[in-house]
């Protein structure tokens, strides 16, 4: 079973920055995709970002691009999610998911089998 497990979140000023992690146990093969998405009350869940495990490519929603950026560390089997620029729309709990199929990173939630707890991101003007 994997599970995953975020960190990182917190109260950040608008405009500055933040990273959060997901460290990831169990055992996950080279083929699965990692997503970060992110839930703001009364909302649905909404893409982040994701990467393929193993190649590394990664996809960013056109809602963060060039703020957020996804990366991988192997060899600490974490995932984090660089956030950069923070606005106030981006006020949210973060979550971390795991697809058992890649290297083509998911959008949709359901396509994601497993899930961490979340952290929360609140943004102050």
């Amino acid at each position: 079973q994997v599970q995953l497990v975020e960190s990182g979140g917190g109260l950040v000023q608008a405009g500055g920055s933040l990273r959060l992690s997901c460290v990831v146990s169990g055992p996950i093969a080279d083929y699965y995709t990692m997503g970060w998405f992110r839930q703001a009350p009364g909302k649905g869940r909404e893409f982040v970002g994701g990467i393929s495990w193993r190649l590394g490519p990664t996809s960013h929603a056109d809602s963060v691009k060039g703020r957020f950026t996804v990366s991988r560390d192997i060899d600490k089997n974490t995932v984090y999610l660089q956030m950069n620029n923070v606005q106030l729309e981006d006020e949210a709990k973060y979550y971390c998911a795991a697809r058992p199929w890649g290297p083509t990173v998911a959008t949709l939630p359901r396509s994601y089998d497993f899930w961490g707890q979340g952290t929360r991101v609140t943004v102050s003007s």
